[in-house]
């Protein structure tokens, strides 16, 4: 195995000699000069942290953020706490990967709808985080007369919980 991956190594090598070389070396240069400044400019990196200021870096989160800066949650949780899964890290950051994709495409595109709507899954994934820090709560609402075999929604009552608009 030694040997195999050190005679693709040389041949790999050998492909960056002579005119050949310089120029697909100027052009890996520069590919990986844009993107690393890409990466930097677009400050992606911030998306990895829980700090509620990165989800207000465009101007289409600027109402929400304010909004949960006077909101009852502001002193307990992060964006993330509502908006992420709490079960697996792994599809936290597959999640947080593809809101961040759509919503730089919309935003770079300029195609956001004046009224932002959460996508079915994030709804599903928000009020599974209200179960995962208020459940003994709900529970008790679920269990009451009043609710007996009703089909709760979070979101449906407390859409401005968090956040006041």
């Amino acid at each position: 195995m030694k040997r195999w991956v050190a005679a693709r190594w040389r041949d790999f090598t050998h492909a960056f000699t002579g005119w050949s070389g310089i120029v697909l070396a100027s052009l890996l240069g520069v590919v990986l000069g844009v993107g690393a400044y890409t990466v930097h400019y677009s400050g992606v990196t911030g998306y990895l942290s829980d700090d509620p200021a990165t989800c207000a870096n465009c101007h289409a989160m600027n109402e929400q953020y304010d909004g949960w800066l006077k909101g009852s949650h502001h002193g307990v949780a992060t964006c993330n706490d509502c908006h992420a899964p709490h079960d697996d890290i792994v599809y936290k950051y597959v999640n947080k990967a593809d809101n961040g994709i759509w919503h730089s495409l919309k935003f770079t595109l300029q195609n956001y709808p004046e009224n932002i709507q959460i996508r079915e899954h994030n709804r599903e994934i928000t009020e599974a985080a209200c179960l995962y820090c208020h459940g003994d709560y709900v529970d008790q609402a679920v269990n009451s007369s009043t609710h007996k075999g009703e089909t709760m929604s979070c979101i449906r009552c407390h859409d401005g919980v968090g956040h006041k608009r």
